[in-house]
C-alpha cells in the first residue's frame, strides 16, 4: 500500500512540468516524470533525479503507457511555434 500519493507528469522534463514536479515531490507525493524529451530537457529535471520519490520514463503519450498512479497532471505538448511548426502531426496526436 501506498503511502504516498503517485502522480504522473507527462511533459515533466519541460520547463513547466519540471517545476510541477519539485513542487509535487516538496508536498510529499511520489512523482513519475513522463517525458519524449522533444522539447523537455534532462537539464530541467536534474536536480531531482536524486531524490528517491522521483522516476524518469522516457515515453511518447502519443503510445499507451500502463502505470498506476493517483493522478495525472497532462503537460506534454510542444508550447511554442517553433516546436509544433517543425512537426505539426506528431503534435496533433
Amino acid at each position: 500500500m501506498h503511502l504516498r500519493k503517485r502522480v504522473l507528469v507527462t511533459g515533466g522534463a519541460g520547463f513547466l512540468g519540471s517545476f510541477l514536479c519539485e513542487r509535487l515531490l516538496k508536498e510529499g507525493c511520489e512523482v513519475i516524470c513522463c517525458d519524449n524529451f522533444f522539447t523537455g530537457s534532462k537539464r530541467n529535471i536534474a536536480n531531482l533525479l536524486s531524490n528517491p520519490a522521483f522516476e524518469v520514463v522516457r515515453h511518447d503519450i502519443t503510445f499507451p503507457l500502463y502505470i498506476e498512479v493517483d493522478e495525472i497532471y497532462n503537460l506534454a505538448c510542444p508550447a511554442s511555434p517553433i516546436h509544433y511548426q517543425n512537426d505539426p502531426v506528431q503534435t496533433t496526436k
